[in-house]
């Protein structure tokens, strides 16, 4: 049972003087975890005292990312299988209170308009032709070329609320929908570049692992081959390595998110921002990546 008489007094005692009489409420207050957060939010609304003011907010951010790290532990050493459940995972380091049904909704509200245009025994170019005219024409996605460095770039929510992202943002959602319509559409981690490739798994072969084409979600959902990607590596002097043509995790995707927030960050100058994404990173290198 939660004591919420204990709760709102310890509460008060937080802008007590004594560092030592924090401390203590402080992690007193820690303990209870998510059940403190509701009361702590509460009387953020009530207090006038600046300093209580901050320490509340500092211990409700607190609490909540210790729990946004225990939810991508669990995600990354059970198999990182769910990446729509893994974007939603660093979604929350910015939006704590993120409505992820809202955001399942969205994705499906996209994927019947697709579904409802598909034709029978379309190829895989024409289904892609579809995807991508309902996508980008009707839904009017596209890459944020004004803003490119934005943070908000990266947030899946975000992306779909202002139909703006960057690469791997855009491939994300594009790649969660189409699985859903059993198209096999796959992240590619590409440096410099995050792209999509079809894969066809009766069509296989030592060199290309059943890919199809690949798909360029930045630019418009434009379908392209091997010998583009073979060019955009001689460019970056890069040799021509296997996964840089295969699908890659969906452990590798997130990591890819969060270094493009450290990234943004950096640039913005916020430092603390920047020291807790890199303690997500640090979760995601861990041993124990099956996917």
């Amino acid at each position: 049972m939660v004591n919420s008489t204990e709760i709102k007094s310890l509460i008060r005692l937080l802008d007590d003087p004594d560092r030592e009489i924090y401390d203590h409420v402080h992690l007193k207050l820690l303990t209870y975890g998510s059940d403190a957060v509701e009361y702590l939010e509460s009387a953020f609304g009530e207090a006038f005292d600046p300093i209580q003011q901050e320490r509340i907010a500092n211990l409700v951010h607190e609490i909540q990312f210790r729990n946004l790290k225990e939810e991508l532990k669990l995600w990354y050493h059970g198999g990182a299988f769910d990446l729509l459940q893994g974007s939603l995972i660093i979604n929350k380091y910015q939006y704590p209170d993120l409505d992820e049904q809202k955001v399942v909704n969205q994705l499906e509200d996209i994927k019947r308009d697709i579904w409802m245009l598909m034709i029978n025994d379309a190829s895989p170019g024409e289904n892609v032709k579809i995807f991508n005219h309902v996508f980008y024409n009707i839904y009017g996605f596209s890459g944020n070329t004004a803003n490119h460095q934005d943070p908000q770039n990266s947030y899946l929510s975000q992306v779909i609320e202002n139909h703006k992202g960057n690469q791997i943002s855009l491939a994300i959602i594009y790649s969660i929908i189409a699985q859903k319509l059993d198209l096999p559409i796959y992240g590619v981690n590409l440096p410099q570049h995050f792209i999509l490739a079809y894969i066809d798994e009766t069509y296989q072969d030592e060199t290309q692992s059943g890919i199809l084409f690949y798909i360029n979600t930045f630019n418009k959902g434009y379908i392209f081959g091997r010998r583009d990607v073979d060019q955009f590596l001689k460019q970056l002097n890069l040799n021509p390595e296997r996964h840089f043509y295969e699908p890659c995790s969906n452990a590798d995707i997130i990591r890819r998110v969060v270094r493009n927030l450290i990234s943004s960050y950096e640039k913005s100058g916020s430092t603390e921002k920047v020291t807790e994404l890199n303690e997500l990173l640090d979760i995601l290198q861990e041993k124990g990546d099956r996917n």
